[in-house]
C-alpha cells in the first residue's frame, strides 16, 4: 500500500504532456466541456436534469477514486488546503446541477454564453495591455450577440445560467489555487478529491431522481459516459492549463466556450445558430486570437 501511495503523490504527468503547449489542453476541454452535456439533454427524456447531474458528478467521483485514490494523498495536506478541496466540491455540485436545470429549459449556445460572464470579469481583472482590453472587448461584444438574440425562454432557466455562471467563476479561481500542487500533492489529485466531495454534496438533491438509471444498463452507460467526458476529461486539461497559465489568460479563453457550445448545439441538438449569434461566435474567435498571456 505505501509504494501505491507514493506512485500517487510524487507520479508527475509524463513529459510529453510537459512539451504541449497548455492551449492545446484548454483546446481538448473546451470540446468536453460541451460535448457531454449535449449528450445529457439526450438523455432528459428518461431522467430528470438532477438525476442526470448526479450521475455525471458520482461517475467522475468514482473514476477519480479508481485512478488517482485521492485520499491516499489528501491526508498529508494542512487543514486550508482541505477546506479549498471541500469548497471547491461544493461549487463543482451546485454549478453542475444549476447547469443541467438550465440547459433543460434553454439552448446550449446560450447558457453557454451566460455562462462566460463570470470568467469575462476574471479576465477583466487580470488585464494590463491595450491589446488585451481589445481583446476582452471583442469577446465580450460576441458574448452580448450570442446571449441577446435569445430573450425568450422559461425565466427560471435563465435564473439557474446566470447562477451557474457566478459558480463557474468560482471554479476558476478555486481551480487555480488547488492547480500548482505543492506539499507533494498535484492539481489532479486535489481535483479527485474535490469529485469526491460533490459526489457526497449533491448527493441529497439528485440520488432520487438517478434511481431509475440503476434498473437500466443502457442509461446507466450512457450516463456514466457523460461524466467521464463532461467532468473527468475537461476538468484534468483544465488542471493541466491553469498550472501554466495566469489566470486572466485562462479566463479569456474560457470565451472559447461559447463557440464550442453552439457548435456542439448543432452538430448533436441541431440546434441551428442565426446570423447574429453566428457573428457572435466570429468576435468572440477573434478576441480569442488577439489576445496575448501575460506573466504575472
Amino acid at each position: 500500500m505505501s509504494s501505491d501511495r507514493t506512485i500517487t503523490i510524487t507520479a508527475a504527468p509524463p513529459r510529453a504532456l510537459d512539451r504541449l503547449p497548455p492551449h492545446v489542453f484548454f483546446l481538448v476541454s473546451a470540446v468536453f466541456h460541451y460535448l457531454g452535456p449535449s449528450f445529457a439533454v439526450l438523455l432528459f427524456a428518461s431522467l430528470a436534469p438532477a438525476g442526470v447531474a448526479w450521475l455525471r458528478i458520482a461517475s467522475a467521483g468514482l473514476v477519480f477514486a479508481l485512478w488517482r485514490r485521492p485520499w491516499q494523498a489528501l491526508v498529508t495536506l494542512s487543514l486550508r488546503d482541505r477546506m479549498i478541496i471541500a469548497a471547491l466540491g461544493a461549487v463543482l455540485a451546485a454549478m453542475n446541477m444549476l447547469f443541467y436545470e438550465a440547459i433543460a429549459r434553454l439552448p446550449l449556445a446560450t447558457v453557454g454564453a451566460i455562462e462566460f460572464l463570470g470568467p469575462i470579469a476574471l479576465a477583466a481583472w487580470g488585464m494590463r495591455t491595450r491589446r488585451n482590453f481589445a481583446a476582452l472587448a471583442l469577446a465580450a461584444a460576441g458574448v452580448y450577440a450570442l446571449t441577446g438574440v435569445r430573450i425568450s425562454g422559461e425565466p427560471l432557466g435563465y435564473l439557474f445560467a446566470f447562477a451557474n455562471c457566478a459558480l463557474f467563476a468560482g471554479y476558476i479561481i478555486l481551480g487555480h489555487q488547488i492547480s500548482a500542487g505543492g506539499a507533494g500533492v498535484s492539481g489532479v489529485d486535489r481535483l479527485g478529491g474535490a469529485m469526491l466531495a460533490a459526489t457526497i454534496a449533491a448527493l441529497p438533491f439528485g440520488l432520487s431522481d438517478a434511481l431509475p438509471a440503476f434498473s437500466d444498463p443502457l442509461l446507466l452507460a450512457a450516463a456514466i459516459g457523460v461524466g467521464i467526458s463532461s467532468s473527468v476529461i475537461p476538468y484534468v486539461c483544465d488542471q493541466l492549463a491553469m498550472a501554466r497559465l495566469p489566470r486572466a489568460s485562462f479566463a479569456l479563453l474560457l470565451s472559447l466556450l461559447p463557440a464550442s457550445a453552439a457548435v456542439i448545439g448543432v452538430i448533436v441538438l441541431h440546434q441551428v445558430p442565426s446570423l447574429a449569434e453566428a457573428s457572435g461566435i466570429m468576435l468572440v474567435i477573434a478576441g480569442v486570437a488577439l489576445h496575448r498571456a501575460e506573466r504575472a
